[in-house]
């Protein structure tokens, strides 16, 4: 990533953190409302970027990751004249000695903002089990909203029993052959009423007390292995989606704003703004109940305009 040298000394009108969706966003909408703007972020793209096929970026029926994370760098580029693109990793937000807010980034450096926009986003939590990490986007999912239609007519896993992994599975039901649904204790532990209607549908095959072991494939994925009663069992499946929760990568701000029991950052839904004056937060670093590159961008939008807002008022 080509990004331009950090003014040394420089306070900048907002510090945005990320480079995802939200982060992108953030950063055209403050451009275009001519704020001088620093982006801080490893690499462009967000979650996305290791898909092989986004069906639900709207304007484009279908796009890769990669694609989409640098259309969305190129975007922000177009902006050079205002926004400051720094390669790194934000490790602590704080409040600077006179107002504004100071951002420590990993390996030394600290940059200074009248207004911060978090946009970190968050990461699914994975398995931990061979070949999840390799078959990650190649038949391994963390998002059923968003590739289900990518499996239709295969035999798909779901694993987690909870609200997630259930409407997962309803979100795979008009497209997939089959759906095998995999939980770790003895019974589901999902919303009831969705529970049953998950449990009486002839196309899925509930396992319990299922922990799965290894997922298998070359290019694409081919079987997982799981345990259940001391034995070791496969399913042919072409696709798993891991549905066992995320973890909001809330961390740098954790002691500056107010996060909920699962480490989301609160926020007003109508202007973005957290529990301090000038930071904001959009996407999935938030308490915001939907997960979705589209919804990520227009928060990250209202978080921008709002921040703009308040830079006119301090």
């Amino acid at each position: 990533m080509d990004g331009k040298v950090t003014i040394q000394g420089m306070v900048y009108d907002v510090v945005i953190i990320g480079g995802g969706p939200a982060g992108a966003a953030a950063a055209v909408y403050a451009a275009r409302k001519r704020l001088q703007t620093l982006l801080i972020t490893e690499s462009f793209g967000g979650q996305s970027i290791v898909s092989d096929e986004i069906e639900n970026w709207v304007g484009e029926p279908r796009i890769t990751g990669l694609e989409l994370a640098q259309k969305l760098e190129g975007h922000v580029r177009q902006y050079g004249d205002v926004v400051t693109v720094r390669e790194g990793r934000a490790v602590a937000v704080g409040r600077g000695e006179h107002g504004g807010f100071v951002v420590d980034v990993d390996g030394g450096g600290r940059e200074e903002g009248r207004a911060v926009i978090l946009a970190t986003g968050g990461r699914r939590r994975k398995l931990g089990v061979p070949g999840e990490d390799k078959l990650e986007g190649k038949g391994v999912a963390y998002c059923s909203t968003c590739d289900a239609p990518i499996f239709r007519g295969k035999e798909v896993a779901v694993v987690g029993g909870g609200n997630a992994g259930l409407e997962a599975v309803e979100d795979l039901l008009p497209y997939a052959k089959h759906v095998y649904l995999l939980e770790t204790t003895d019974a589901l532990r999902g919303d009831p009423v969705t529970r049953e209607r998950v449990e009486k549908n002839g196309n899925v095959t509930v396992i319990l007390n299922a922990r799965t072991k290894e997922i298998r494939g070359e290019r694409t994925v081919t079987e997982l292995m799981y345990e259940a009663g001391g034995e070791e069992k496969e399913l042919a499946v072409q696709g798993v989606f891991v549905e066992i929760g995320s973890v909001p990568n809330s961390e740098p701000v954790k002691s500056l704003v107010a996060v909920n029991a699962r480490g989301e950052v609160e926020i007003d839904s109508k202007t973005a703004a957290t529990s301090v004056p000038g930071v904001f937060a959009a996407g999935d670093v938030t308490d915001d109940p939907y997960k979705q590159n589209n919804i990520s961008a227009g928060d990250a939008v209202k978080a921008a305009l709002s921040a703009h807002e308040y830079l006119k008022r301090n």
